[in-house]
């Protein structure tokens, strides 16, 4: 068995799962570029390796300001593993009733912001009540799940309500459930996950089509950008002018805590 041609051609399948999705890519896109159009941002928040996607959407090249990325460190530091600040640690932390809107009560939301939520399984805690507490605020929250995982999946709320139950629209990684995607002969568990590189595509094709919004309605966005496309001095510049209009937007969300 060829392994690696079958994670590619699982690869391909999802790519065609997210394309599916290209109409509510697009809508999440208009949302999203509203919300920076209007002088606010976009919350995106996610717990364990959901950190990926956030940090894939800013900052990062071929990435621009007006997103607000909430990466708590005690629900994603994976490095250590074991020991102090590990896994074990942070997997108890997401299912922590509460956690969510001490971490939201540090920003002031406003109702011109949009909110994007992350998480493959869509029944922990914290990114279910971080949701939950967007929506109570009144602005659209997206949310990113694996739905194959998701419906196999139990939550762990009382309630059994799980992440979809407080979107406004959600999208689907394009993953099966248990997200690993190779099954190899003499192995008990599957292996090499698939719900990121549904994440990544879902996360870039927003992107794009953001800046694209953007660009149209007279505000292209400051991407941060590659020296190798630009050169040194352009790249630095670009670099001061992203860093400080993200600044800027924050200073806003800031000035609204507590308000």
């Amino acid at each position: 068995m060829n392994v690696i041609k079958t994670y590619i051609d699982k690869c391909r399948d999802i790519a065609g799962k997210v394309q599916a999705q290209e109409e509510k890519i697009a809508t999440v896109a208009k949302w999203f570029a509203q919300s920076i159009l209007a002088g606010r941002v976009v919350h995106v928040f996610g717990t364990g390796h959901s950190r990926i996607m956030v940090e894939e959407l800013w900052p990062r090249y071929g990435s621009f300001p007006g997103f607000n990325p909430i990466v708590e460190l005690s629900l994603t530091y994976h490095n250590n593993v074991t020991g102090a600040n590990g896994q074990r640690q942070a997997m108890f932390l997401e299912n922590v009733h509460g956690f969510a809107e001490r971490i939201l009560r540090n920003f002031g939301i406003d109702e011109k912001d949009t909110a994007f939520v992350i998480s493959s399984s869509g029944c922990n805690l914290v990114p279910v009540e971080m949701a939950e507490l967007f929506q109570r605020k009144k602005i659209k929250v997206v949310v990113l799940v694996t739905l194959d995982h998701m419906n196999k999946t139990r939550s762990k709320r009382e309630d059994g309500k799980k992440l979809v139950d407080f979107a406004d629209l959600f999208l689907d990684s394009g993953a099966p459930a248990g997200d690993s995607m190779i099954k190899i002969e003499g192995l008990e568990t599957p292996v090499s996950p698939g719900s990121t590189i549904g994440g990544i595509m879902i996360i870039n094709s927003i992107k794009a089509e953001v800046a694209r919004l953007l660009t149209e309605a007279g505000h292209p966005p400051t991407v941060l950008t590659a020296p190798a496309i630009i050169g040194d001095e352009k790249a630095k510049e670009l670099f001061e002018k992203a860093y400080d209009e993200h600044s800027r937007r924050m200073a806003k969300v800031f000035g609204g805590v507590g308000s």
